[in-house]
């Protein structure tokens, strides 16, 4: 897991290799055992930049075990569970967590400062729970509708929208988005990514997630099209009033819009692929 975070850019700060930015962002987003070598700012940039490399590899390891489960048997019930949980289990619940805190935060009526004090504490309030709630409820439901048509949907609608929630994380991670606090996870990413590098990030996922869809045709290309942009613009809306009321982005908000871009991403998949 990740240490209190990148210290802060300075001039000399060196720009990170591929290799130390897969390191973060696997290291960051992920429970994989992979040793990060640097936590400066020239990492977060390049880390956060393909953030949706780590989303790649849990969505396929989530799509695996609902296909596993569908060829011993299970039904399309059984393989959603399997696929909405794996990655809760690769990421230690850490956006679960955080969309739980932003809820409770958000829900509270109260000021900036406030809202986040009760974002830190360690429990959970009713706006958190029934968010989590319905949130899973509406993946589980996505991903059942997907592998009950066809099994290469159901493959297809895991892995697209776990890649499309950690875009999120990149263009949330952009220039110009600041941080409500000055530390931890949120204050380490915040602004490390460059306008550029998140547009640039985003058209790749774009044009991957059109490929991919191509294999269900027409309407396949459509629907993983749509996930991506529907489950950013989606995050984008939650990113901006977070920031008007929080003042900033902080790791739970993070959480929040990774779990936010999954659900929509899924929900808008099976509606139009």
């Amino acid at each position: 897991m990740p240490s209190p975070g990148p210290a802060p850019e300075t001039p000399e700060t060196p720009a990170a290799s591929w290799t130390d930015g897969l390191r973060f962002a696997f290291g960051t987003l992920t429970v994989f055992p992979v040793t990060v070598r640097r936590w400066d700012r020239g990492a977060a940039r390049t880390g956060m930049s393909i953030a949706p490399v780590a989303g790649l590899a849990v969505g396929v390891l989530a799509a695996g075990t609902g296909l596993l489960l569908l060829v011993l048997g299970a039904g399309p019930l059984l393989a959603a569970v399997a696929s909405a949980a794996v990655p809760a289990v690769l990421t230690r619940g850490l956006h679960l967590d955080g969309l739980a805190d932003t809820a409770d935060g958000l829900g509270s009526g109260k000021p900036a400062e406030d809202a986040l004090r009760v974002m830190k504490q360690s429990d959970i309030g009713p706006f958190g729970v029934i968010t989590l709630l319905f949130v899973l409820l509406a993946q589980v439901a996505a991903l059942a509708q997907a592998y009950g048509d066809s099994w290469s949907r159901g493959v297809l609608a895991a892995v697209v929208s776990a890649t499309v929630g950690r875009l999120a994380l990149t263009l949330a991670a952009r220039a110009g988005v600041p941080a409500a606090r000055p530390e931890g996870l949120g204050a380490a990413v915040a602004g490390a990514v460059p306008m550029r590098a998140a547009i640039l990030t985003a058209l790749v996922v774009t044009v991957a997630a059109a490929g991919a869809g191509a294999l269900l045709g027409t309407y396949g290309v459509l629907g993983s099209v749509l996930a991506v942009v529907l489950g950013c613009a989606a995050a984008e809306g939650l990113l901006r009033h977070c920031a008007r009321r929080f003042g900033g982005v902080t790791g739970d908000v993070f959480g929040a819009l990774e779990e936010t871009a999954v659900t929509v991403a899924l929900v808008a998949f099976c509606l139009f692929a």
